[in-house]
């Protein structure tokens, strides 16, 4: 059985390593450990930045995902961004992600102020996008446009 429930500080070496590994993995770019740690703990001393939320089977965490805020003055109220998502190797094809997304779906109602969820995921990465088609998500509307220096 997959329990899913919001990270407390005892995870931040969990979501550090999957952060290190996530990055490897999709986009082969090697993160600086101490960088990581530093944006990581940031997160848990500052609420406003966002709440990290971890899947555990069988007591063990096996998935994780960050989700941070954007105001939508079209919608008056606060759409949620799932970001930095990781499941170990083993636990894929159990429906982690569906579960973690299915418990962040909850948070969204009209008194919360949560007025739906967005995330971007990498071109490249199909596997992906499959599974978030298959949560009724759509990549249809936006396209999304960086500049990181």
């Amino acid at each position: 059985m997959i329990e899913i429930k919001e990270a407390i500080l005892d995870d931040a070496l969990y979501i550090i390593d999957f952060q290190l590994k996530m990055a490897l993995e999709t986009e082969g770019v090697q993160l600086d450990y101490h960088t990581v740690t530093e944006g990581v703990h940031a997160v848990f001393k500052d609420a406003t930045k966002g709440a990290y939320y971890v899947a555990l089977e069988a007591g063990k965490v096996v998935g994780s995902l960050m989700t941070t805020y954007e105001w939508s003055d079209w919608r008056f109220g606060t759409v949620l961004w799932i970001q930095s998502v990781y499941i170990v190797p083993e636990a894929r094809g159990k429906g982690v992600f569906k579960k973690m997304y299915q418990h962040i779906q909850q948070l969204v109602t009209p008194q919360s102020g949560y007025r739906g969820i967005r995330l971007y995921v990498d071109k490249t990465n199909v596997a992906a996008q499959k599974v978030y088609e298959s949560l009724g998500m759509n990549g249809e509307h936006y396209q999304m446009y960086e500049w990181m220096p």
